[in-house]
């Protein structure tokens, strides 16, 4: 048979089998005079049983375990493992359709940052009204997205237990609401590089105080801030995280980010 002849009898493609080949699971053929290989019906059984344990899922080293005359693993250990694999796979398809229908059922509907987890969706509900009026508050929701992500499952419901108690009265809302407006206020102001006294090297000139409202800011912001929402590392400038956190703020709006941080590290127990 010709490398077409076989592939068609077995249904696969010729790629198919020159990649077995050059896996070693399909043994190459002698050539004819012509130099076409020479394939038997050898080729054809060995080329069905791989179709028929690829079609099961195996990969194709799971494959040559099987196929190996001195195989470490017999065929009924790989089915085994394959089965415990695709009961795993089966329990987190479940899973993620029981996500999939919460975000669908939601009577508020998906958020533009969705999906995300249905607490952090009604969060968002109670904090329409703000996004919808202030920049930064819009800009605040695509970070607690980003921080419900990147945190660890175990602390999800600390986080969840902050963030609730940041907007559970209409006080607190209030309170969000106005430090959402002072940070919009500095979207345009450029404030001189702050002073450092430990630094004898710092050049700039002590005198020449930052803009007051960038204080105004950080002390909102650290009076309504939960500290349970603080990392350890939050106040550490050489993180490429906090970085990157703080180039997507406006100079001012990141000065009084920072100010803020420094504020409640202090204030830790």
């Amino acid at each position: 048979m010709r490398i077409g002849e076989l592939a068609a009898a077995v249904g696969v493609t010729t790629r198919a089998v020159r990649h077995y080949h050059h896996q070693g699971l399909l043994p190459e053929p002698e050539r004819l005079a012509n130099g076409y290989r020479d394939y038997t019906l050898r080729h054809a059984v060995v080329l069905a049983r791989i179709r028929r344990l690829t079609e099961l899922g195996l990969g194709l080293a799971e494959v040559r375990d099987v196929l190996a005359d001195d195989a470490g693993k017999d065929l009924a250990e790989v089915l085994s493992e394959l089965d415990e694999d695709l009961a795993r796979q089966e329990a987190a398809i479940r899973e993620r359709r029981v996500r999939l229908r919460a975000l669908l059922d939601a009577a508020d509907g998906i958020p533009a940052e969705g999906p995300v987890s249905p607490w952090l969706s009604a969060l968002f509900h109670d904090m329409a009204h703000l996004a919808a009026d202030s920049p930064m508050a819009a800009k605040d929701r695509e970070v607690l997205a980003l921080i419900e992500t990147t945190t660890a499952p175990e602390d999800r419901e600390r986080l969840s237990a902050a963030l609730g108690a940041a907007f559970e009265s209409p006080e607190a809302v209030a309170q969000a609401a106005q430090v959402y407006a002072l940070l919009d206020d500095l979207a345009d102001v450029h404030p001189s590089d702050p002073f450092d006294p430990s630094d004898p090297s710092d050049p700039s000139d002590p005198s020449d105080p930052s803009d007051p409202r960038i204080e105004e800011a950080a002390r909102a912001i650290a009076a309504c801030l939960p500290r349970d929402l603080l990392p350890t590392d939050m106040t550490d400038q050489h993180s490429s995280f906090l970085r990157a956190f703080f180039a997507d703020f406006a100079p001012a709006q990141a000065e009084a980010i920072r100010h803020a941080l420094r504020i409640l590290d202090e204030g830790r127990p």
